[in-house]
């Protein structure tokens, strides 16, 4: 009896369904390991006894355990925990490392989550609520909405100068989805090798891998990309970031922009452009995409991730002609299509001015934040450099030299202060010890304590023994 109190099944009876109860509560009690592999569970009769409930109730939770597999009844040995279910425990807990809270999370490209439109969201979804046909809830097309690739040919028109026509632009599931796709796409092209920036985006690198391509790598600079290297990888397809390039900040040069289209039309390649950040300029307008100057060569890719928030999952792809078919089948494959009334919903937003309402609101925010940031680092941390324009929700900072840019990071967690390194976004070898701060979801005086806390973790780099 003293091994079924441990059982460690808790019911509530206020709360009603007790059958269930007892259900959840050995399943989880299996799952955590709290009953081991192999285990001789006790006898209904026992554990009903235990808990105060019927026999009977204990005989259909064992029934439904074994259906599912958490139990196995074998006659002669009883009904005993399934191994497969039980989740391996670590050799030593006490070893474990000691958790730290995070109380200032610099993590970049997350935008203020608290500052979603609520309001403006839910009147928008009542609108399209009382105003959708009913046919507008069926399965949705592959491509999206037309409704919202109408919407979306505008505002990419007028905004970010893109050359859109509806026809061309598939509803994804954020930019994530788009690059899978492309990818694919890719593939099924012959195109095996995709060339990126260098830093950029380990995330994205994992995409590409996932779906056999060759990752060949062209370093940046100041100007953005560099075409000249990039012409050396043998790639007829490249990933670029040109409105603020993740994670350096940098802005694709006029020049560079030119000599990339350039080498699009001489190599056959195509150009998959992330308009990362692009909602998101404060020292002046922000430069026009690259798919309006070369629609025939650039695959724009977009999403609201950003500006809304990345558990929407909206997105777009903006395609040259002989990938719109390609893209289309390989979108319908993977999902039948993106949901209708976040589409819907969103052209609700757009065509009431609520978007860019809280796009304006937002960029006021950000601007402010940004300058917290960048005054806390001339005061605590003078050695260190801001590098790129007045752009986006990070900072790309380079510790004073001579820093360990992973001791400095690491230093600065046992603070409560989490930022990215450089380290994992270089694949080639070298650079400046740096990290990555996320300044979007935290507010002036927060910012101007972790950048504080972040110079009272810079370590210096400890030369090898000779």
């Amino acid at each position: 009896m003293s091994r079924v109190r441990e059982l460690l099944v808790h019911l509530d009876r206020s709360a009603g369904r007790l059958g269930a109860q007892v259900q959840a509560g050995l399943r989880a009690a299996i799952r955590s390991g709290r009953l081991p592999a192999d285990f001789r569970m006790p006898s209904t009769r026992a554990l009903a006894e235990s808990l105060g409930v019927s026999r009977g109730m204990v005989v259909d939770a064992y029934e439904q355990l074994v259906a599912e597999g958490y139990l196995t009844s074998r006659h002669g040995s009883g009904t005993r925990v399934t191994a497969a279910c039980v989740a391996p425990q670590p050799a030593d807990p006490t070893g474990c490392d000691p958790v730290i809270p995070i109380t200032h999370d610099l993590k970049p490209g997350v935008p203020d989550l608290s500052a979603f439109p609520r309001a403006a969201w839910s009147a928008a979804t009542r609108h399209v609520l009382h105003t959708a046909p009913h046919a507008a809830f069926d399965y949705p097309g592959p491509s999206g909405t037309s409704e919202l690739r109408v919407a979306l040919s505008d505002y990419l028109g007028r905004v970010r100068a893109a050359q859109a026509r509806p026809e061309h632009i598939v509803v994804v599931n954020g930019v994530a989805q788009g690059l899978s796709l492309v990818s694919q796409a890719l593939r099924r092209l012959g195109l095996d090798v995709l060339a990126v920036e260098d830093p950029s985006s380990d995330r994205q690198r994992g995409i590409f891998s996932t779906h056999g391509l060759t990752v060949a790598y062209a370093p940046t600079d100041a100007e953005g990309i560099d075409v000249d290297a990039l012409a050396s990888t043998g790639a007829r397809a490249v990933l670029v970031t040109p409105a603020h390039q993740y994670p350096t900040g940098v802005v694709l040069s006029p020049r560079r922009r030119a000599a990339l289209v350039d080498w699009a039309r001489t190599h056959d390649g195509l150009i998959v452009e992330d308009d990362y950040d692009a909602e998101f300029r404060y020292d002046r307008d922000p430069v026009g995409c690259l798919q309006g100057l070369a629609p025939d060569r650039v695959v724009h890719l977009g999403s609201t991730s950003k500006a809304l928030a990345p558990g929407m999952r909206l997105g777009w792809a903006v395609l040259p002609a002989p990938l719109i078919e390609r893209i289309h089948d390989l979108k319908t494959n993977a999902d039948l299509g993106s949901a209708t009334l976040p589409q819907l919903t969103l052209v609700r937003m757009l065509a009431t001015g609520a978007y860019e309402r809280h796009l304006r609101t937002m960029r006021a925010h950000y601007r402010i934040r940004r300058d917290a940031v960048t005054e806390a680092l001339a005061e605590h941390l003078p050695a260190a450099r801001v590098h790129g324009v007045a752009a986006g929700i990070h900072l790309y900072v380079e510790l004073p030299p001579g820093s360990d840019e992973s001791a400095t990071v690491r230093r600065a967690r046992e603070r409560g202060v989490r930022v990215e390194p450089m380290a994992a976004m270089r694949a080639l070898a070298g650079g400046p010890p740096a990290v990555i701060i996320g300044y979007a979801g935290l507010s002036p005086d927060r910012l101007r304590e972790a950048v504080r806390l972040l110079a009272r973790s810079v370590l210096p780099a400890v030369a090898p023994p000779s």
